[in-house]
This record gives C-alpha cells, sequence and structure tokens, in this order.
C-alpha cells in the first residue's frame, strides 16, 4: 500500500517559514517525481513546485525564489522549503509522486496571517 504522509504545516505571520516534508512508503521515490500542489477552498490544485529526480527542478511563477524544493532519496523523503510567506500562500498543500501513475498524500494546512 502506497502512502505520502505530509507534515510540516501550520500557521506562521508574513514573512516567516515552514518547512513540509512528505514521507513515502511502499514507492521507491528514487524512480518517482516528486511535486508539492496548493488547493485552497472552492479553488484547483495548482502546481507549486517539482523535482523530477534528475536534477531538473520546476517551480511556479508565485514560488519562484522564495521556495525550495529538495528530495532525499535515502529517507525516501521530499521536502518543500517556504520563506518569506505570504497571506496569499495560505492552501492546503499536497504531496505528489508520479511515475506513470500519481499518488497523493491526505495534505497539510498551512496558513498565514498578515
Amino acid at each position: 500500500q502506497v502512502q505520502l504522509v505530509e507534515s510540516g504545516g501550520g500557521s506562521v505571520q508574513a514573512g516567516g517559514s515552514l518547512r513540509l516534508s512528505c514521507a513515502a512508503s511502499g514507492i521507491v521515490i528514487d524512480f518517482y517525481a516528486m511535486a508539492w500542489y496548493r488547493q485552497v477552498p472552492g479553488g484547483e490544485r495548482e502546481l507549486v513546485a517539482v523535482n523530477h529526480g534528475d536534477g531538473r527542478r520546476d517551480y511556479a511563477d508565485s514560488a519562484k525564489g522564495r521556495f525550495t524544493i529538495s528530495r532525499d532519496n535515502a529517507k525516501n523523503t521530499a521536502y518543500l522549503e517556504m520563506n518569506s510567506l505570504k497571506p496569499e500562500d495560505t492552501a492546503v498543500y499536497y504531496c505528489n509522486a508520479r511515475y506513470l501513475r500519481d499518488f497523493w498524500g491526505q495534505g497539510t494546512q498551512v496558513t498565514v496571517s498578515s
């Protein structure tokens, strides 16, 4: 059974930082592109950042310069370091693993207050 378990969400003030973690089990993330998405109530799930696993990383324009996606294959875990957080970053953040098919975590809430 594949599980992606996110952690590290919470409430911070604008300008603060959070580090999200995504611990995977049932898969070996070495073979997967690992990504973070976010979704606000009533909105569509949007891509925040993706680590392709071959060294390439892509970011949404809103995340460039502030967020850093990384992975530790030995720990089977992906991360999203978020700095200079803004109220508009408030959302549920989801971890995604993709290789031929998608796996999703349950999401972790990030709330940024002004």
